[in-house]
């Protein structure tokens, strides 16, 4: 899968408050660019506490469930778009299905 964008990883994890989400975030990204999902149910088959929200977005949980990660897939250009990364907090003031 191609990831777009990895920038949006770096700069989250750059900031002080996220900096321990470094080695979950990378180790989430080189899963991914490895892989190559043709429909949702691929991805609980490896990321079992993955939640499928609709609109072909997927939510990770990332660095044993601190952090959320939403991202929107194109599965037949094998694209992974990142969305959203931050705290559950954050998390709780958005739509999954929309951002």
């Amino acid at each position: 899968m191609r990831v777009i964008s990895k920038k949006t990883l770096k700069d989250f994890y750059s900031n002080p408050l996220y900096s321990d989400s470094k080695d979950s975030l990378e180790a989430w990204h080189n899963e991914v660019i490895k892989a190559k999902w043709n429909n949702p149910n691929e991805i609980k088959f490896n990321y079992t506490n993955a939640s499928i929200v609709g609109n072909n977005r997927v939510v990770f949980n990332i660095h044993g469930n601190k952090y959320r990660l939403i991202v929107k897939i194109n599965y037949p250009a094998k694209i992974v778009f990142i969305r959203f990364i931050g705290t559950h907090k954050q998390y709780d003031s958005i739509d999954a299905r929309e951002v």
